[in-house]
């Protein structure tokens, strides 16, 4: 009965894969609308033959790779269940230690390491075709690395929420979902407030802009917005990436102004400024807060639809033979799998808020800046650098574009 799920399973992805092939590569129309063909948007007057081949091939692998990997994590935690591996890793877990925190630890432990093994083929393939377009500039030594890293701080952050979770569970059993998310409203803010002076200096090196004379027109531009800002800062991007990015981060006395040196090396002054004006929109439309807002929202919904559908399934009779119950350690496949489909079921509306967001940034970078030209150079350039597609398909816009299309934001700029 095991396999029969298994392989019914397999066999589903199999399918959904061939048919986002057909849908990537035959059906999907990124063609640029004939009313846009020689304007700005249009990438054949800003990009040469080559990198528009290349934007082509690209951007069809990318949005491959993203719709076969998120149902590939599902299949991960749905064999897990079902072939009764959760409850091998739990009994190992139990002849460690009968200390609880302890079986927590090791079970995740074994849980992280065979998570690791079985999606780092899409993570490879992701960097290896990422180097073969030239937007990667890591070695494997380096990308390895900051797997590694990735692991780590991964394994750290979640195993805290893992135990806490659980003990929840154990200690309220229908309603572990209240408190569950009541600690994750400060446990949030503090992820947001550490996230830029702990977790991102093990990736990358952060220092002051060694461009004094940009750093004072940056500050300048904030003291105009009102935002309370002492330092920019640069961080070296350049040995990983040809991408370009810069953005804002943290809350409170955390907070900074973030540009990477690729950004740097390929805009100028004026282009520069265009993005900081960007950024600075965010901060004052106070969108970090609104996204906290929602974040906090969906995590009530989620979280309360999590614990229905465990319920539903502990239940079942066959649930018994993949875990030792829902408040045990061995449904943790269960509550992460639910987890992923929630929230890739969710991406359509959030990635919807968050383009509208952006959209009102790109607004407040003209207004502020009164440059319209460096703008639609700032996204030429953004769209040469990282070969993006300017008119993305349907599909691949409603769940993965956070940003708005190029086409949509140079349209903007331009009407």
């Amino acid at each position: 009965m095991k396999m029969k799920w298994a392989l019914r399973a397999i066999a589903a992805y199999i399918l959904f894969g061939l048919l986002m092939y057909w849908y990537l590569f035959y059906y999907a129309d990124a063609a640029l609308p004939a009313q846009y063909k020689g304007t700005a948007a249009d990438p054949a007057t800003f990009m040469s033959g080559r990198q528009l081949f290349l934007s082509e091939a690209y951007a069809k692998i990318r949005n491959l790779l993203f719709f076969l990997s998120v149902p590939y994590e599902w299949l991960f935690y749905f064999l897990v269940l079902v072939l009764g591996i959760s409850k091998m890793f739990e009994k190992w877990a139990a002849a460690v230690s009968r200390i609880r925190l302890i079986q927590t630890a090791v079970y995740f432990f074994w849980f992280s390491l065979a998570s690791f093994l079985f999606t780092f083929p899409f993570g490879y393939l992701s960097h290896r075709f990422s180097k073969a377009y030239g937007i990667s500039t890591q070695d494997f030594a380096g990308w390895m690395k900051d797997e590694l890293t990735d692991f780590w701080v991964n394994f750290a952050i979640m195993f805290a929420v893992v135990a806490v979770l659980y003990a929840l569970m154990k200690k309220f059993r229908r309603k572990w979902w209240l408190p569950a998310w009541l600690l994750s409203i400060p446990f949030t803010v503090f992820m947001m407030f550490i996230q830029p002076v702990v977790i991102d200096p093990l990736y990358n090196d952060f220092y002051p802009l060694k461009d004094k004379a940009l750093e004072a027109k940056i500050l300048a531009l904030a003291e105009k917005a009102q935002i309370p800002a002492d330092h920019v800062y640069e961080v070296n991007m350049s040995e990983k990436t040809n991408a370009l990015n810069a953005y804002v981060t943290g809350i409170g006395s955390n907070s900074r102004i973030v540009l990477w040196d690729t950004t740097l090396n390929r805009m100028d002054d004026k282009e520069i400024l265009f993005v900081m004006a960007h950024e600075m929109g965010h901060y004052v439309e106070k969108h970090i807060y609104f996204g906290i807002a929602g974040y906090i929202l969906m995590m009530l919904i989620g979280l309360w639809l999590i614990a229905r559908w465990m319920n539903a399934v502990g239940r079942w009779k066959e649930s018994g033979r993949w875990m030792s119950g829902i408040s045990s350690i061995s449904s943790l496949p269960l509550f992460l799998l639910i987890s992923s489909v929630l929230l890739f079921a969710s991406s359509p509306l959030t990635n919807w808020a968050s383009r509208y967001q952006e959209m009102r940034a790109d607004r407040y970078a003209v207004q502020m800046t009164h440059d319209k030209k460096s703008g639609v150079e700032t996204f030429q350039i953004l769209t040469k650098a990282g070969l993006s597609e300017v008119n993305p398909p349907l599909l691949v816009k409603i769940f993965r574009y956070d940003h708005p299309t190029m086409l949509e934001r140079i349209r903007m700029l331009e009407e």
